[in-house]
This record gives C-alpha cells, structure tokens and sequence, in this order.
C-alpha cells in the first residue's frame, strides 16, 4: 500500500509583485525630482527656529478674543463671504449654462446628421476655448486683476469667482451632458423642438442630480475662495484675517479661524441637507 506524502503548505505570494514594484520604482523616478525642483523639505519644520517660531505664534491665539465688538465685526464679515460666495456662483451660472448648452454636441441641430456645419461648429470651439480661458486663470489672479479695476472690496471677489467659476462649471456641465442618453433630445431636435427644449425635457430629467450636486459642491468651494480672495483686499473675512496676521494680533486670529471653521461646516450641513432634498 502506498503513503502518499502530506500536501505542502501553500506558500502566500503575490503574482503581481514585479509590476507593483516597477510601478514604485517609476513613481520615486518620477516623482523626486518634482518634489525637488518644488524645494519641499518638511524637515525643516523640526528645525529649532522653526519650532521656536511655531510656539510663539499659537501661544499668541491665547486668549482668543471675544469682546462684544470684535465678535459683532467678525459675525458681519463671514455673512459678507458667504454672500460672496453666493453671488459670485450665480453669476458663474449666468455664464455656464449657456456655454454649456451652446457647447453640448447632443443639442447641435446642425449635428444631427453627423457632422456640424461650420458656422454652429466654429462657436461651439469658441466657445470651449473661452470656458477654458476663464478656469484657466485662478480666482485669486482673477480678484487681483479686479481690485485694481474696481478697488478694495468683495465687488471684486464676486467677479473673481464668477469668471473662474463660470469657466468650471461650464465645462463640467458639458460633459455632464455628453455622457447622457443622448436619444430622447435628438428626437425633439428631429421633431421640430429647439435647443432649450430638448435640453430641459431630453437631458435635464436625466442630469439634474449630477448637475445639482456638483453646483452645490462649487457652492462649497467658493465660501473657502472667498476667505482666501480676502486677503488680496477682496473684502470679507479672509480681509480682516489678513490685517489681524499683519498686526500679529493672535487673539484675533484664532477667533476668526474657530469663525471660519464653523462656517465651512455651516456650509457642509447646509449642502449635504440639499442633497437629502433631493434624493
């Protein structure tokens, strides 16, 4: 009778562990030399002065202040970013949806037989290039370009985050749009309906969450904007921010970073109970 020898244990092994290492071998090539040309030393932060520096600095936000009158300017300022905010994202939208409709090859009438006519064509491209002008310069090179042609104020803020939003949320509303079922708006369009009509009854009913979702993410993201726009004099809390660092006012500064914390969770809670809305 024979005795067969006693299965050998499995031995755990990863069959892709070359490729996952070539992966990292790449990943460092590349990646030191960027981390390098970006002079990023972190230890640094350890270095005595450094730290010498940082306890100086936080041992100022103590005692935060609290004061009746500086809590009232405070309260003002973050209701002025907020609205900042706001109106900075309406007006992005008064410049997206329509770049965004006018851009959107499933509305094209002319392109429905396969390819655009010219004329439609050359404004769809302009179009594009114009949203991605627009997003392509940042909201603070935008704000600064504005306090130099409207003065110190959130009136420039506003038009900072309109342009460079408005270029966003044009082209994230396009490709939205470009990836829907494109079937029911091209049978409006061969059926006699318009642009705006196969949009709203085509494509709207299939994006609407999308697109609200990623507007009120924006919405988000424009508050944070808003505070940072401040302190190239755009107005709001980010302005006030700026003032209370030069001046080395500690107290001030921590009571306007717990201001600004609890503002963009404000804002969190306010976007996620749209959400829920409209689930």
């Amino acid at each position: 009778m024979m005795i067969l020898d006693a299965p050998r244990p499995a031995v755990p092994r990863d069959p892709a562990w070359r490729g996952r290492l070539l992966a990292l071998a790449v990943a460092i090539a590349v990646l030191w030399p960027l981390f390098g040309a970006a002079e990023f030393r972190p230890w640094l932060l350890w270095d005595a002065r450094s730290l010498a520096a940082t306890g100086a600095f936080l041992a100022s936000f103590v005692p935060p202040r609290v004061d009746a009158d500086f809590i009232r300017l405070v309260v003002r300022e973050t209701w002025r970013t907020v609205a900042m905010a706001t109106a900075g994202i309406t007006l992005a939208l008064v410049i997206a949806v329509p770049v965004a409709l006018a851009t959107t090859r499933v509305l094209s009438i002319s392109g429905l037989a396969g390819r655009m006519a010219p004329l439609p064509f050359a404004v769809r491209q302009a179009l594009r290039w114009l949203a991605i002008v627009l997003r392509s310069v940042p909201e603070l090179v935008w704000a600064l370009v504005f306090v130099r042609v409207v003065g110190l104020g959130p009136t420039a803020g506003v038009l900072a985050i309109a342009l460079a939003y408005g270029g966003m949320l044009g082209k994230v509303y396009g490709e939205i749009l470009e990836s829907s079922e494109p079937h029911a708006a091209q049978t409006l369009l061969r059926n006699g309906s318009g642009r705006l009509q196969a949009f709203c009854y085509g494509l709207l009913p299939q994006c609407a969450d999308e697109l609200t979702s990623y507007t009120i993410y924006r919405w988000e993201c424009a508050v944070r904007s808003s505070v940072v726009l401040g302190f190239v004099g755009a107005g709001g809390l980010g302005q006030l921010l700026d003032s209370s660092v030069k001046m080395l006012a500690g107290g001030e500064v921590a009571t306007m970073l717990v201001a600004f914390v609890a503002l963009v969770g404000c804002a969190d809670l306010a976007s996620g109970w749209l959400r829920r809305q409209m689930g």
